[in-house]
Parts: C-alpha cells; sequence; structure tokens
C-alpha cells in the first residue's frame, strides 16, 4: 500500500510470500529501493521481483556513471515499463507476473508522486492511494472511504497516514489468506520526501500496530 501524505509518500507492506496456498516465508521484503529517490513496492512473483529489482538498480546506477547525471524520472518509468512489457510471455504462462507500486519524490514539482503499472507494463499515475497484489482489490473501496471522511491522505502528517495505511494493510491480511497480519510479524513501512528514503522504526511501528490491534 502506498499513500502520499503532507511531506512525500508513504510506503507499507506485509512480509508474507505465499506458494499457493502454502506460506512458504514471513520475513519477505516487498518495498525497496531502487536509488535514494525511488522506492519499489511489489506483489507478484517473488522471485522474478527480485530480478527486476537488481536489474532496475544496477540500471540505474550505470545511466549515472556512464552520462554523469542520474535518470529522469521520465526515464525511470519508461524503464520499468519496458522491463515489465518483456516479462509478458512469463506474466501469461502464470510464472512470472509481477505488478509494482512506484513511489517517488518529484523535487521538480516538490511533492510525492505514486505510479502504478498493469502486467503489459502500462503506466497509470495514483493521485492519492495505490494498493496491488492479494487484499488489494478486497480494501479498495476503503481508501474511498477513509479519503471522503477522514479528507485526503495528501493533508495528514505521518503518524496519521501510518496508521491509516497499517490498518487498510491489517482488514486486507483478514480477507486474504495470501497477506500476512502485523500480529506475528512486524510489516515493513519507508517513507520518501525531499530529503531521501526514510525506514520507520520498529518502535514507532509496534507502537501504531498495538493501537490498531488494541492492546498495549
Amino acid at each position: 500500500i502506498t499513500v502520499k501524505y503532507d511531506k512525500g509518500v508513504l510506503t507499507v507492506g506485509d512480509r508474507r510470500a505465499a506458494g499457493g496456498f502454502a506460506i512458504m516465508y514471513d520475513r519477505a521484503e516487498k518495498v525497496m529501493a531502487l536509488d535514494d529517490q525511488t522506492l519499489m513496492a511489489i506483489s507478484g512473483s517473488f522471485s522474478k521481483a527480485m530480478e527486476f529489482v537488481r536489474y532496475l538498480r544496477h540500471a540505474f546506477k550505470y545511466y549515472e556513471r556512464s552520462q554523469l547525471q542520474t535518470m529522469s524520472l521520465e526515464g525511470k518509468l519508461n524503464e520499468i515499463g519496458r522491463l515489465i512489457a518483456g516479462n509478458a510471455m512469463a506474466a501469461m504462462q502464470g510464472i512470472g507476473l509481477v505488478i509494482p507500486i512506484l513511489a517517488t519524490f518529484d523535487p521538480a514539482k516538490k511533492e510525492g508522486r505514486i505510479f502504478f503499472y498493469d502486467g503489459g507494463g502500462a503506466r497509470f499515475e495514483q493521485v492519492e492511494y495505490g494498493a496491488a497484489g492479494s487484499g488489494s482489490t478486497q480494501i479498495r473501496g476503503a481508501f474511498e472511504y477513509v479519503v471522503r471522511t477522514k479528507g485526503p491522505f495528501t493533508k495528514m502528517d505521518r503518524d496519521t497516514a501510518l496508521k491509516e495505511a497499517l490498518t487498510l494493510l491489517e482488514i486486507a491480511a483478514d480477507l486474504d489468506a495470501a497477506t500476512g497480519g502485523a500480529s506475528k510479524v512486524l510489516p515493513l513501512a519507508k517513507t520518501i520526501t525531499a530529503d531521501g528514503i526514510e525506514d520507520i522504526d520498529e518502535k514507532t511501528l509496534s507502537k501504531v500496530v498495538g493501537e490498531i490491534l488494541g492492546r498495549k
């Protein structure tokens, strides 16, 4: 789940990796930095997603070193779309589908931005929030409920947006077997602002999760 807030963009993700109906691993890293200004949240084939992340990190760094400047945001977005489009055959076979959400801070516009891709590499920009993977369909309407009753995410401070996002993640976990809840392993949470990417510490996560689950 990725939502904007008043200083940038917040991305949270559960830790469960499933193989069919089996839980294979409950400490998976599903929110990863591609560079100092770009976060990718992944869903779908975990192994293929890791391949994407390794390639994109190398491609962005190679461009920076060879061209003596960082790749533009448009260039990064196009590179990701091209990579997903090139994976279409594996996705159609059901063994390599990857649906990412990209979060970045645009220094030109001085705001956080969220981009979503479909399985064919088409790109869409989200205004307030984005979600992908198992459980995202079940909570789709809940995002609109939050916006219409509590106001836009872009007006929230980080801690308020964090609580809303983690609540939605916990609801998804309750409604979808492939989404891990927070009772066993804390989710991942990262922000990206004009100052770069920052991990939200475990103490803060534990406090917010405790409030959501109704425990001290």
